[in-house]
């Protein structure tokens, strides 16, 4: 797959390749969603420290670099509001997304991953997987409603997030 852009832009809504001078919003965002977030994220758990947040910060340009993922802050208004990747697979991409909790419930995340995964076909991808939790339905929800099908369930590497079972459920559209 090539190269995404940079930035998109939809309204009031965009996704925004990181950069390090978000760190204080990205702590900020993090830390004030611990709870909402680390019930998923095994990352979030322990809390969100600078150092946690210039960690991402370093290997997401890394990793952008090499190609491996593309990790992108979604805006609304100019705010942080979450995030959301593309991570390179053998033949496709997988979607991975998270959100603060004050912006749940909005349709965020069906349209930043209608809009990744429509870029990533026309950037070449075969295919693009999300994988969730099983007991994630909020996450299941998304792919559901963009017409990705159910492939398979496969068991998640521990530790797991306190409201994780184990095994995630893994969708499928397919270019």
């Amino acid at each position: 797959m090539e190269t995404p852009a940079e930035t998109y832009r939809e309204d009031e809504f965009t996704l925004a390749r990181w950069q390090f001078a978000d760190a204080p919003e990205l702590i900020a965002t993090v830390t004030g969603s611990l709870e909402h977030i680390g019930a998923w994220m095994i990352w979030a758990t322990g809390g969100y420290t600078a150092e946690d947040g210039a960690e991402f910060l370093r290997s997401t340009r890394k990793n952008w670099e090499s190609g491996e993922t593309h990790d992108f802050a979604i805006r609304v208004d100019g705010v942080i509001a979450g995030a959301i990747g593309i991570m390179a697979r053998d033949g496709g991409v997988e979607i991975g997304y998270w959100l603060a909790r004050e912006y749940t419930g909005r349709g965020l995340i069906t349209r930043a991953v209608r809009l990744l995964t429509a870029e990533a076909f026309r950037l070449g991808a075969g295919y693009v997987e999300i994988k969730h939790d099983e007991w994630n339905v909020r996450s299941g929800a998304v792919p559901a409603r963009l017409g990705f099908t159910k492939v398979r369930k496969e068991p998640v590497e521990k530790p797991l997030a306190p409201s994780c079972a184990g095994t995630n459920q893994v969708w499928r559209l397919s270019a």
